[in-house]
């Protein structure tokens, strides 16, 4: 198991959800629902400062890359599922709880995102089940590589 592989897969997990993200607001579906958006103005309300999307989309990637990929192999062997892709998603409905409570209310949208209504807690289970697949299928792929890598230097 690699740290290394786990932030790599998350990293590439959370360029897909970002794409989806970039996608979703440029047809216009839940303006209302922009995680960037949400991350800048919680950043500058902490630091007293005008909000800044680049501060958004630094933290996006810190915590979809870095956070999520370093605990995900952290605890591979506690999440449900007998696959990496299926401990992926087991661990993206994790996260996606997590965000429902903690970062939703604060950013003013209330628990679960409910205050934009019903569609932005089914909208967000999706995005993160989605980076959660690809998260799995990911580590999955590095890992066997790097284990056949491995086994031909011996």
């Amino acid at each position: 198991m690699s740290y290394i592989n786990g932030i790599i897969a998350a990293f590439i997990a959370t360029v897909v959800l970002s794409a989806i993200m970039l996608m979703k607001g440029a047809m216009g579906i839940m303006p209302e629902l922009n995680v960037i958006k949400m991350l800048s103005g919680m950043s500058a309300n902490m630091l007293q400062m005008p909000a800044n999307p680049m501060i958004g989309w630094v933290m996006h990637f810190v915590i979809g890359s870095i956070i999520w990929g370093a605990l995900f192999v952290a605890g591979l062997k506690l999440w449900p599922g007998s696959s990496s892709m299926m401990k992926g998603i087991s661990f993206s409905i994790a996260a996606w709880l997590l965000m429902m409570i903690l970062p939703m209310p604060m950013a003013g949208a209330g628990v679960f995102g409910l205050n934009m209504g019903i569609m932005a807690p089914i909208m967000t289970f999706v995005l993160h089940v989605i980076y959660g697949l690809v998260m799995g299928a990911i580590f999955t792929k590095l890992e066997e590589r790097q284990h056949a890598s491995s086994q031909t230097a011996h």
